[in-house]
Parts: C-alpha cells; sequence; structure tokens
C-alpha cells in the first residue's frame, strides 16, 4: 500500500519533491514532516472527493472549487485558519513542483486566496529584558568581540528606546546619529518623523563607535558587519528580514559577494 492516497506516479514526485526541500531548500525536518501530513491530508480529501486515487493528469484539472471544497472540509473538522495557511503553503509548493518539473500545471491554487489571519497587537519587551539585551556588561561571556557586542546594544538602544524600525536603524549615518538628542528618521510611506535620542542611547552609540576598528566617515553608515560591509545594504542585497541573517553573510569577504553578485545578477 502506498504511503500517500494517489496513484504511484504522484507518490513518486511527493518522494522527489520532499527531497529537493530537503537538500535544495535546506527545510528542516520537522517542517517536512508537515509539509509531508499536509499533502497527505490533501490527497485523501481528493481522492473522497473525486472517487479514486488522484493522478498527475486529474492534479492539472483541478478547479478552484476543488481547493475550497477541501478548504471547508478541513474547517468543518475543526481547522483553525493559521493551520489552513499552512496546508495551503505546503500543497502550494507542490504545485508549483510538479509545474518546474514539466508534470502539469496547477493552476487552481493560485486562484484561492489563504485564509484571514486575526491581526495581532505587538508584544514588547518588559523593561527589565531590554536593559538586559542593550547591558554589554551582562553579554561579556558571549563568544563575539567586544565592538559587535557593543553595536548589537547600541542598535537594540535605538529600537526600544526610540522606537526605530531595523531598517531605519541600518540605514542611519555616522553624522546622523552620533551627539544628538534626536533623529529625523525616513519610514513606510517615505514618511520623515522625529525621534528622541535618550542619554541612555547615546552613550551606547558613543561606545560602539569608541570601540568599532574600522573607519566610520559622517557620510558613511553607522553600524557595520563583522568585515566593515555596510550592513544595510547587505540586508536589501540578500533580502533579509532579520539583522542576525544579515551577520551570518558579512563572515563572507565583500570582494567575493560582490563577484558572486556581478557573475549572477540578471542586472549587475
Amino acid at each position: 500500500m502506498s504511503e500517500f492516497p494517489a496513484a504511484p506516479e504522484v507518490c513518486t514526485e511527493i518522494t522527489r519533491w520532499l527531497g529537493y526541500l530537503a537538500a535544495e531548500r535546506r527545510m528542516s525536518a520537522k517542517t517536512l514532516e508537515a509539509y509531508r501530513r499536509d499533502v497527505g491530508q490533501f490527497l485523501g480529501f481528493l481522492a473522497e472527493h473525486l472517487g479514486g486515487a488522484p493522478t498527475l493528469k486529474q492534479l492539472a484539472k483541478l478547479a478552484p472549487a476543488d481547493i475550497r471544497a477541501f478548504m471547508a472540509a478541513r474547517r468543518s473538522n475543526g481547522v483553525g485558519n493559521r493551520s489552513l495557511m499552512r496546508v495551503l503553503a505546503g500543497t502550494r509548493s507542490f504545485a508549483r513542483f510538479l509545474e518546474r518539473s514539466g508534470k502539469g500545471k496547477v493552476a487552481a491554487f493560485n486562484a484561492v486566496r489563504a485564509p484571514k489571519l486575526p491581526k495581532t497587537l505587538p508584544k514588547p519587551l518588559a523593561v527589565s529584558a531590554a536593559r538586559q539585551i542593550a547591558d554589554t556588561g551582562l553579554r561579556k561571556g558571549e563568544m563575539r568581540e567586544p565592538w559587535v557586542t557593543a553595536r548589537d546594544a547600541a542598535v537594540l538602544a535605538l529600537l526600544y528606546g526610540s522606537g526605530l524600525r531595523i531598517s531605519e536603524a541600518l540605514g542611519l549615518k555616522r553624522k546622523d546619529a552620533t551627539g544628538a538628542d534626536a533623529l529625523t528618521v525616513t519610514g513606510k510611506g517615505n514618511k520623515a518623523r522625529m525621534v528622541p535620542v535618550l542619554p541612555q542611547v547615546s552613550k551606547l552609540i558613543a561606545d560602539y563607535v569608541a570601540l568599532c576598528p574600522y573607519d566610520l566617515p559622517p557620510d558613511g553608515p553607522l553600524f557595520v558587519g563583522a568585515r566593515g560591509g555596510d550592513l544595510r545594504s547587505i540586508q536589501e542585497l540578500l533580502g533579509h528580514a532579520s539583522l542576525s541573517t544579515t551577520q551570518i553573510y558579512t563572515a563572507v569577504d565583500s570582494e567575493r559577494l560582490l563577484e558572486v553578485y556581478a557573475s549572477a545578477h540578471p542586472r549587475a
């Protein structure tokens, strides 16, 4: 008996898809298992919905109504919108894999909107927690250069103490952020606003500048990576949402980054 309630040709493609996600996308075992389970549930529904184990040809002929019927069935079993979004993400990923492999175009998924999630307010850090992550003395035991610890503390202090977004903090120039009691930053929608810089925040910035081993010209970026790269530019180039992800790549020589960009980027 097949592991999935589908035709052998579909099961073969699922195995190839999961192998691709593991090897090329480097997905965790837990994520792979969730995708395997979600696609299995979808195929189980189709087996009943279509009256037999679905084939690749039948998958290519699916209509948006079939996808909506699956979602309605899952909701009737008590599945919430968040879980439905994950199921759709997994099945859409498999559908895209089939299209790229030339096994048929499963266009029905593109016509179905993902369920909406209720909006929730962000949960701010408690004052004690914010002080702890910005306290360089408490973080001395970490395996990092002292100036890197000071840099992180200054960034976090700007986020918490001045209300900056991470992109705004990383976009600061040295001349704009050293010795000032207020900053003018440009945020979403290209809107400028003025934010206060508390004395404690100014001190952390000054401590970082004093410890930083790289030259920080007035018109240059205030915060740089472990090898002196502009963190904001690298973050945008690599498309990272978080600073920690960008910092992993700043361990790569900047010249090598530019070589890869020039050889691979279509508009380089």
